[in-house]
């Protein structure tokens, strides 16, 4: 099974989007082995957003993910990156499909309440940088034989 991490910005912590997020995950058949609610420093979201440093909104990004709560989750499930990707939508929310978390809940691309990895490689930097391993629950979802052959 593959891992993913996935982050409900300060807009959708402010906007009570989490539990909505959480059972969107759930119902998909995800299994949730990490979660934590924290306020990031400026600091660590340029480390979180080190591949974006070249960009021209890097610096407003990093100032406005540590400005507010953000609730940080693994997930983990079969083709899970790219998965996630399709339930979160487009990076505009104007572009992003409805049934997608930003085609239903969002509006402005500089307020897209959710952040998901992009690459397996990059879920792998992102879960290292948020968690330690001892924060990881391992357990059997009881439902896994009707989810996967």
């Amino acid at each position: 099974m593959e891992r993913t991490f996935v982050a409900v910005k300060p807009d959708g912590v402010q906007r009570g989007l989490c539990g909505e997020i959480i059972k969107r995950f759930e119902h998909r058949g995800f299994k949730l082995v990490a979660a934590k609610f924290l306020q990031a420093s400026e600091e660590h979201m340029k480390k979180h957003y080190l591949d974006l440093k070249d960009m021209p909104f890097y610096a407003g990004l990093c100032k406005y993910m540590s400005s507010g709560p953000v609730f940080a989750m693994v997930w983990e499930g079969q083709d899970i990156v790219k998965l996630t990707r399709m339930m979160l939508g487009e990076t505009n929310p104007a572009e992003s499909k409805p049934g997608s978390i930003r085609g239903d809940l969002c509006i402005n691309i500089g307020r897209n309440i959710i952040h998901g990895s992009d690459t397996l490689q990059n879920a792998k930097t992102e879960i290292d940088l948020w968690f330690k391993a001892e924060e990881f629950v391992n357990y059997e979802q009881v439902f896994k034989p009707f989810l996967y052959e």
